[in-house]
């Protein structure tokens, strides 16, 4: 997993102090989980290292649909690209909103070793127009890109983050005047959208001796005539239904779905805990994220796709699949794209027109 990291240098100290979430200088879950120790972590670092099965990566590059300024700035309200793994770029009140950018070629504190991209970005961050808020949801390598953030913040008017997260952006150089840190059930309004940071059950941490000095949330992002819902990192937990109770019905719910194992049950969901989630919030679309992008679990590359593809079906619910870079439009968004399945089929076909056309030698 990318937060399993051998970096010791942290430079983020106990603050926060006030917030109902920590205790003893660390945050914690409403629920706490079951640390995994010392022995078990090693375990699934070496079962990381030598015993991975087949499939994990895919087998041929997955496709990306490349994006120009021109283009985001000529797309409709209420556009959503998805950028990779938990990277999305929506367009909401005619401003761009950007959700755990990461741009990395590896979710790693070394870009030699660690987990590498499947795909590149669509677009390159100097492409980007001028971007209203980026939106944080943890600290974690696969989500919080230390050179995006530092490239990203010419072009961003303000960071909303957990507390403690924004800590982190002042202390690698963005101007504390960007930054805006929330407690759970704390909100903010930007350029005419509402952002209300809202309970997840996971962790943080991006050295051995910072674990939980950050805090951890989803987020409820209502605005351009939407209701929206991102998760971030998280286990399946109760206050899901509290969020849906409060805040939705949501049109579009952004659910991870990916990165989960038996071995951490507490801290990701498994694709039918991600299904029950999206119940829970009340949503009428589901786009599962945290896929797609980095190797980061023992299940197959496109596992987390297949499996809530076939929950969605199962019970009736509508689910959106968008290409890496294709663009979405959030109040009547394209159903069923199962482009994860067309890679093989366009593999095959291809192989076979090969093997069909006979060799031309010339004249």
């Amino acid at each position: 997993m990318a937060y399993l990291t051998l970096c010791s240098c942290s430079t983020v100290e106990p603050r926060h102090a006030a917030s109902p979430q920590q205790r003893d200088g660390r945050f914690h879950n409403v629920v706490n989980h079951e640390p995994t120790g010392l022995l078990k972590n090693l375990e699934i670092m070496w079962r990381f290292a030598f015993d991975k099965p087949a499939g994990t990566v895919p087998a041929q590059p997955v496709p990306v649909r490349s994006l120009t300024t021109a283009q985001l700035l000529a797309a409709s309200d209420g556009s959503l690209y998805r950028l990779g793994h938990s990277t999305l770029l929506l367009k909401l009140d005619g401003r761009f909103w950007l959700t755990d950018p990461v741009f990395s070629e590896r979710a790693s504190p070394l870009q030699w070793v660690g987990p590498k991209r499947f795909h590149a970005p669509p677009i390159e961050i100097d492409q980007l127009p001028p971007i209203e808020a980026v939106i944080l949801s943890h600290d974690h390598y696969d989500h919080l890109d230390h050179a995006a953030i530092l490239q990203l913040a010419p072009k961003v008017a303000r960071f909303v983050t957990p507390l403690g997260v924004g800590d982190r952006l002042v202390d690698w150089g963005v101007d504390a005047a960007k930054v805006q840190q929330l407690d759970w059930w704390q909100s903010t309004s930007l350029g005419g959208v509402e952002l209300v940071a809202t309970p997840a059950q996971h962790f943080s941490g991006r050295a051995l001796n910072d674990r939980n000095r950050t805090l951890w949330a989803s987020w409820v992002i209502l605005g351009g005539g939407l209701r929206l819902f991102f998760s971030g990192d998280t286990g399946y937990h109760a206050d899901f239904r509290r969020i849906g109770e409060r805040y939705g019905p949501f049109d579009v719910t952004f659910l991870e779905t990916g990165a989960y194992d038996v071995q951490w049950p507490d801290v990701h969901m498994q694709p039918e805990q991600t299904l029950q989630a999206h119940l829970d919030l009340r949503g009428k679309v589901l786009l599962p994220v945290h896929n797609g992008t980095f190797d980061l679990a023992l299940h197959t590359w496109d596992d987390p796709l297949e499996r809530i593809t076939a929950l969605a079906q199962a019970q009736g619910v509508a689910l959106a699949t968008p290409q890496m870079g294709e663009g979405l439009a959030l109040h009547a968004p394209r159903l069923g794209w199962d482009w994860w399945r067309q890679m093989a089929v366009g593999k095959a076909g291809a192989e076979h027109a090969r093997a069909a056309t006979p060799e031309r030698t010339g004249n």
